[in-house]
């Protein structure tokens, strides 16, 4: 097939098919010259060809570079060090704006006569790969991939005719990992927001007020044990032999994650359970809890029922919390999602696999204000921040997702 299945309006011609070498220039300069070997050797931005982010800073310690290849601004290099996500090496363009040396390992190249950025996206795809499975090995590395520079000079490219449709295939995947980037940053600069504020707006160990409040409030916070406001339930034992391919939800222990519910392998009861197991029967803002091995990634598995998992039931080995008296939900999540991991840290049974006591919790000092009113703001306040956290998680991952189908579909495949 020598046209992509989407195509920007206007361009109908075919495209046509040309060898990397026909397009490019295999860089051979040596990295010899006194003076540039100095400056490179005492730049902290100069360095080697990583996957991870194209250059290593490491190398800069190396004690000697000369006979590395020297890889300008806008050079492309084939790095053969292989992973699951690039089997047969990365091949980046250097967009750091510096000049830098290289290992003899890697293939660097210098283009002409075709767009820059769209050969860019071309090495994103799988486009490639064919050539490469057919052309070369797993040479004497396990995470290497051999291929003879004559024979990677041969790849062939698919490039559309017109220059201008290049350039606008380019500039859209640019446009789209701009917009990845921006989301991707505003969520983790509203997650800093909240770490910080999860510090300032609770009271340190030992003090009965924290450093930030809403105005009005002066009174100080109150500290009890967690069995004087909470209780926390656990889920019932249902068997194996009950599950079936659709019906009531089961949430158990590993379906909690920290702040959300992970459905992707979740078991189905059927819907007659609902009445026969009330006490076990869930509903949209309860507050649930991975007894066993209750701490992933340093996070606490821990979430609050969106109305989607209403009517859930809970498994054993998972947690739901009951309130004992009147206190603002979000709030508890906030708090709780804190303190149950301090509990965790300290107090968890088990090493290995450490469980949740309940007895054990039910001891653990809570401090919480008297004013309900500031629990309802203090809730708001966090309840907020996970909800735009979240919105700009889902735009950005939905974008990923939008990248990978238009790299699939904007390039022909073989």
């Amino acid at each position: 097939m020598n046209t992509p299945n989407i195509r920007f309006k206007g361009f109908t011609d075919a495209w046509e098919q040309r060898k990397l070498g026909e397009v490019s220039d295999k860089v051979t300069q040596k990295n010899q010259n006194a003076v540039i070997n100095e400056v490179f050797t005492n730049s902290a931005e100069f360095g080697i060809i990583s996957q991870r982010d194209f250059f290593d800073k490491d190398i800069a310690n190396a004690e000697n570079i000369e006979g590395y290849y020297v890889v300008e601004p806008d050079d492309f290099v084939y790095n053969p060090r292989i992973s699951t996500t690039a089997p047969f090496g990365p091949i980046k363009r250097n967009k750091l704006g510096r000049t830098g040396a290289m290992s003899p390992l890697y293939y660097v190249f210098r283009l002409h006569d075709i767009d820059l950025s769209y050969l860019e996206w071309f090495f994103q795809t799988t486009c490639w790969h064919a050539f490469m499975r057919i052309n070369g090995n797993s040479g004497a590395r396990a995470d290497r991939f051999a291929i003879t520079d004559g024979v990677f000079a041969e790849m062939p490219i698919c490039i559309p005719q017109d220059i201008e449709e290049q350039r606008k295939i380019g500039e859209y995947f640019h446009n789209i990992d701009n917009l990845i980037t921006l989301h991707q940053r505003k969520c983790d600069s509203l997650k800093q927001v909240k770490k910080y504020m999860l510090q300032k707006m609770f009271p340190k160990q030992g003090e009965k007020v924290p450093e930030i409040r809403f105005a009005g409030f002066t009174d100080d916070w109150e500290q009890r044990k967690f069995e004087d406001y909470y209780k926390m339930c656990s889920g019932y034992a249902f068997k194996y032999q009950d599950y079936q391919e659709n019906g009531v939800k089961l949430i158990n222990g590993e379906s909690i994650q920290h702040g959300y519910i992970d459905d992707s392998n979740m078991n189905f009861l059927p819907e007659s359970f609902r009445e026969e197991y009330p006490a076990f029967l869930l509903k949209e803002g309860d507050i649930v809890v991975g007894l066993n091995r209750p701490i992933t990634n340093g996070n606490l598995k821990i979430a609050r029922l969106t109305r989607e998992y209403s009517n859930s039931l809970l498994y054993q080995r998972a947690g739901k919390i009951e309130y004992k008296t009147k206190i603002d939900k979000k709030f508890s999540f906030v708090m709780l999602s804190n303190e149950i991991l301090n509990y965790t840290l300290k107090d968890a049974v088990g090493s290995d696999q450490p469980f949740i006591s309940t007895s054990k919790l039910n001891k653990w000092p809570v401090t919480l204000p008297k004013s309900l009113e500031e629990q309802k703001k203090i809730g708001a306040y966090f309840s907020n921040l996970d909800n735009l956290i979240t919105l700009h998680q889902r735009k950005s991952d939905s974008l990923k997702q939008v990248k990978k189908y238009m790299l699939q579909n904007m390039f022909p495949q073989k």
